[in-house]
Order: structure tokens, then sequence, then C-alpha cells
């Protein structure tokens, strides 16, 4: 195994999760109407199709913290780009929904496993002080991805089967390099770390909440991942080349998701979610409104992206803040929930654009979305990270509070006074 600075992991993981995420889970909406035509698919079907990866999801993050205690770091990444090498492969050979329904819901194992996977490796590779900017790092690996692939799609619009088959081909390397380059075990908690407090009722109460508004944001999110390539070619008469454009406006806008999550946990959540679960709904509207124009239908790319990756990254800081030391349950569960939104969402979307057509479908889901957003001052909010103890000095309670990605990673792991564990001296060193 060859050891990788903190920044090579972090652009090593980028890599992976463009690979998981981008092209093994999101690149499937950009060939739904080539494979409709070919595979005589309905929007009800591919609706179906469109959830099965996201059930997978859940189901493979389930038993992906379990997974990495008992595989180590190495061979669950390894496993995880296997399921993706075999599910873009059977994709790639698809004959009927029922053939590509199995692919795709094996990609979705892919992309649960990846994560935990890299995660487990990070806290074996990387200082633990810069964890949070390689998280970063590693999240906007989602983005590369979505852009990545729009040139297949610009080039190799009807040629999916082959541009499948290159998916695979790339995933195999990463198979390879995840081999090479990630330790077989992880230090996931050092040996002087103090275990975590028990959850409390108002910490599972916020909890909930955050969940329901992540489950919220997937159902509302469904329709652009699923059907917006569609769209324009169905209802704009684009051709199917142009739709790669759409995806690669939303990678770019996704690359500044994290620094406007980043923001939003210095200053107002609520606002921040208010802001962009209504530019969700904008971004829905505006593409129905007018799929024959290129530009402007980009320009709804450009504001989903921004605010899916934003709402992403918020949802994970405020689950780390409301459980800290529990990494295994705190930004899992909200992203659990945004699976099962999307889950939830494809198939709906589906019904109603078979019985309603697309702009009146698209249009309903955007008022879901400003209702939720109307909700948005429930949100869990600014939870602030409050350490108390003693002072020696003064014998006053005192209270520690930070904000931002980085704080929400630094206090993950506590000694037994309550206070952040400092890096052992030789990771300073090496740092």
């Amino acid at each position: 195994m060859k050891t990788l600075s903190n920044i090579g992991f972090a652009l090593f993981g980028a890599a992976l999760v463009a690979i998981s995420y981008g092209l093994a889970r999101f690149a499937f909406g950009l060939f739904v109407p080539s494979m409709s035509a070919e595979l005589g698919l309905t929007p009800y079907l591919v609706g179906v199709i469109g959830a099965l990866p996201f059930i997978s999801f859940v189901l493979a993050t389930l038993v992906a913290p379990l997974a990495a205690d008992r595989l180590g770091a190495r061979n669950l990444s390894v496993l995880s780009g296997g399921f993706g090498v075999g599910g873009l492969a059977v994709i790639s050979q698809a004959v009927d929904a029922f053939s590509l329904g199995i692919g795709v819901f094996i990609c979705g194992i892919c992309t649960g496993l990846m994560m935990p996977a890299l995660t487990a490796a990070m806290q074996a590779l990387v200082s633990r002080t810069v964890h949070g900017r390689v998280s970063s790092i590693m999240n906007a690996g989602t983005s590369v991805g979505i852009i990545v692939a729009v040139p297949t799609v610009v080039f190799l619009a009807d040629a999916w089967r082959f541009t499948y088959t290159m998916f695979a081909v790339l995933a195999g390397l990463g198979v390879v390099a995840a081999w090479y380059f990630i330790p077989s075990v992880s230090r996931v908690v050092p040996s002087n770390a103090a275990p975590p407090p028990p959850i409390t009722r108002l910490q599972w109460s916020r909890l909930i909440r955050l969940s329901l508004f992540a489950f919220a944001m997937g159902f509302v999110a469904a329709p652009y991942w699923l059907f917006a390539p569609d769209l324009l070619v169905s209802l704009g008469a684009l051709p199917p080349s142009y739709t790669g454009w759409l995806w690669f406006a939303a990678g770019v806008a996704g690359l500044g998701g994290a620094v406007v999550s980043d923001l939003a946990d210095r200053n107002n959540p609520p606002i921040t979610q208010a802001l962009m679960l209504m530019m969700l709904s904008s971004s829905l509207v505006l593409l129905a409104a007018s799929p024959s124009q290129l530009w402007l239908a980009m320009f709804s790319a450009l504001v989903f992206g921004l605010a899916y990756m934003s709402l992403t990254g918020l949802y994970l800081m405020t689950g780390i803040r409301l459980l800290p030391g529990r990494l295994s349950v705190g930004p899992v569960l909200p992203f659990m929930a945004c699976a099962l939104g999307q889950a939830v969402g494809s198939p709906v979307i589906g019904a109603l654009v078979d019985s309603q057509g697309y702009a009146d479908a698209f249009a309903i889901f955007a008022v879901v979305g400003i209702l939720i957003a109307i909700l948005s001052p429930i949100y869990p909010g600014h939870i602030d990270y409050l350490v108390e103890y003693l002072s020696e000095e003064e014998e006053q309670p005192q209270q520690v509070e930070d904000t931002g990605l980085q704080a929400a990673y630094d206090q993950q792991l506590l000694d037994d006074n309550g206070d952040p564990i400092e890096p052992e001296e030789e990771e300073t060193e090496n740092s």
C-alpha cells in the first residue's frame, strides 16, 4: 500500500466518489431519453427504476458501519467498487426494464458503501485537524463525476450501452486503485477517546426534524435528477445531445455548495434552508416553463445544482453537530432520509408525468417545495455544540462554541474532561 498525503487522499477520495456517485448513481437521468426509446419504457416505469438505487443505497448504508469494522476500509472500498463495476456492466447489457432495474439497484449498493469506506480510511490516514477539509473535497467528487459524464452525452447520446461499458471500465480502475492506496485496517477512534454521551430526547427531537426536512428535499429533487433531460427532449424538442449541458451546469454550480453550506452553518441555517428550497422549487418551474430554450434550461440547472449540494452539505453539518462523536448516526440519518425521499418521489413523479404531463407534474413538485420552505423556522437551526466544564482558576462554567464544518469535525473526539482531543505527537510532526 502506498501512503497518501492529506491532500492526496482527498483528491483520491473525490475520484472514487465521482465514479460511485456521479457516474453510477446520478448519470442515469442523462440517458433516460435514449433508454426509454430503445427499451420502450413509460415514464412510470422510469420512475420506479429510478427509485431502486436510492432504496439499495439506504439498505447498504444500514450495514456499512458494521461492514467497515469487520472488513476494514480497503476491503469495503474494493467491495463497493466491485458492485459499481457489476451494476454498470448490467446496465450496459440491459434488454428490458427488469434487467435495467437490477443494474441500477446494484449501483445504489456501490454508492451506499463507498463513503463509509472512505471515512474509515480517512480516520486512519489523514490528520484529524483537516478531516473537515478532506471531507468537503471528497463530497465535491459528486459534481466532478456529473461533469465527467457530460461529454459522453454530448457526443454519444444514443450510444448509451457503449458509454456504460466505459463507465464500468473506469469503476474497475477505481477498484485497483482502492486496493493499492487504501489501508486494510482503519483506526476509527483513538484509544484515549471518551465514549460519546447518551443521545438525549432533545437531540432525537431535533434529529427527527432534520431527517424530515432531508426527506422532503429528496422528494422535491427527484423530478430533476430523473426527468430533466427527458423533459428537454420530449417537451422542448431539443436533441438528446443537448441534455448533457444540464448536468454540466448542475455539476459546476454544485462545486460551490460546500462554500454555501459552510456559510449557512456559521450564520442562519433555517433561513438558508428556506432560500435553497425556494431555489430548488424555482428550478423545476423554470425548466418546465422553457424547455425549448437551452440557455434558460442551463440556468435552471445552475440554480438546482447549487441548491441541492448546499442543502446536502447543510444537513451533513447539522447532523454532525446534533450527535458529536457519533459519525455513524448523526450525518447518516439525514442522508438516508434524503435517499428515501428520492425513492418515494421517483415513482410519484413518473405517475404524474403519465397522467398530467411534464409541465403540471413539475409544477406540483415545485409547490410542495415551497410549502416545505415555509416550514423552515422549525428546522433544528444553528446547533451550537456546547462543552461545559469547571475552570480551575475561576470555578465557573465555561462554554466552548465553534462553528463551521472544520469545527464540527474537530469536536467529534473528546477526552474525559469533555475537551477536544489534541492530535497525537507523531500526527503533529507528520502534518
